[in-house]
C-alpha cells in the first residue's frame, strides 16, 4: 500500500510538471509575440489567451493525472493558435507540438470555400484574411470533426458553450463540408491517414485525454454564440490585458 501511494504521488507530480511545461511555454509565447493590427492575427492571439486562462484554471483545480492532462490539452490548443498567428505574421511556426486529440481525424482545410445560408455568407480557408479571421486548429467538437483552418465566424463555439450542436451550426457544417466540397472524399480538406489518427489516439489515451470530447472547453469558452450572433470585437478586449475573462498571469499585459 505504501509503494502504491508513492507511485500515485509520483505519477501526479509528473503529470503536473508536464502540464506546467506546456502552460508556461504558452504564456511565454503570448508575452513575446508582437501585436499586429491584422484582425485574424489579433483574434488568434485572443483565442490563445483564452486557452491560457482555461489551462491555468484547470491546473488550479486538478487533483489527478487525468485532470492535469486536460490542462495540458488546453495549453496545447493555445499553442496551436500561437503557431497559426506566427505563420500569419510570416514567422517560423516554431517547434512541433504534440497533436491534439482528434486533430488528425478532423484534417485540414486545403481550399477556399464559401456558402450562403439564408442569404448570409460563411467562408472557410487554409489562409488567414480579414474575411476569415477565426482559426480552428482542427479536432473533434461534441463528436464531430472540425477541420483545421480559418473561418469567417466561430460557428463551432455554439457546441462548446451549449454542450451540443445547434441547428445553425449543423447547417453551416453540412454546407461547408458537404461531399464534393469539403467532404470525406478529399474535395476540400485533407484528413490524416488511419495510422496517423491512431497515433494521435494512442498519444491521447496515454495522457489520459478524452479523444471524443471537449467538455472542459465548453465551460471555459466565453461569449454569446447562440443563433448566429457571434460578435467579432476581438481588438478591444485584447489590448488591455483581459484574455477572454481573466487577467494574464494576474497582472496587466
Amino acid at each position: 500500500m505504501f509503494w502504491g501511494r508513492k507511485r500515485r504521488a509520483r505519477e501526479l507530480a509528473d503529470a503536473r510538471e508536464e502540464a506546467l511545461r506546456w502552460y508556461e511555454r504558452l504564456g511565454g509565447q503570448i508575452m513575446n509575440l508582437p501585436r499586429r493590427d491584422d484582425p485574424a492575427i489579433a483574434q488568434a492571439l485572443v483565442d490563445a489567451g483564452e486557452r491560457y486562462n482555461a489551462a491555468g484554471a484547470q491546473m488550479d483545480r486538478a487533483t489527478t493525472p487525468a485532470q492535469f492532462a486536460l490542462a495540458m490539452q488546453s495549453a496545447l490548443e493555445g499553442l496551436n493558435y500561437i503557431r497559426a498567428a506566427r505563420v500569419a505574421m510570416g514567422f517560423d511556426p516554431g517547434p512541433e507540438i504534440p497533436p491534439l486529440s482528434g486533430q488528425r481525424r478532423a484534417g485540414q482545410i486545403t481550399q477556399e470555400n464559401e456558402v450562403q445560408i439564408e442569404g448570409r455568407p460563411f467562408r472557410a480557408s487554409p489562409r488567414h484574411s480579414n474575411r476569415t479571421p477565426y482559426y480552428h486548429p482542427g479536432g473533434m467538437v461534441q463528436g464531430r470533426p472540425v477541420p483545421g483552418g480559418w473561418y469567417s465566424e466561430p460557428w463551432w463555439k455554439t457546441a462548446l458553450v451549449a454542450g451540443a450542436w445547434g441547428v445553425g451550426s449543423y447547417l453551416i457544417m453540412d454546407a461547408l463540408f458537404s461531399p464534393g466540397l469539403f467532404g470525406w472524399d478529399g474535395g476540400g480538406f485533407s484528413a490524416g491517414h488511419d495510422d496517423g489518427f491512431q497515433d494521435g489516439l494512442d498519444y491521447a489515451e496515454d495522457h489520459g485525454w478524452d479523444p471524443g470530447g471537449e467538455q472542459e472547453a465548453a465551460a471555459d469558452a466565453g461569449g454569446d454564440f447562440g443563433g448566429y450572433d457571434y460578435g467579432s470585437d476581438y481588438s478591444s478586449d485584447f489590448g488591455g490585458g483581459d484574455f477572454g475573462g481573466g487577467d494574464f498571469g494576474g497582472g496587466d499585459f
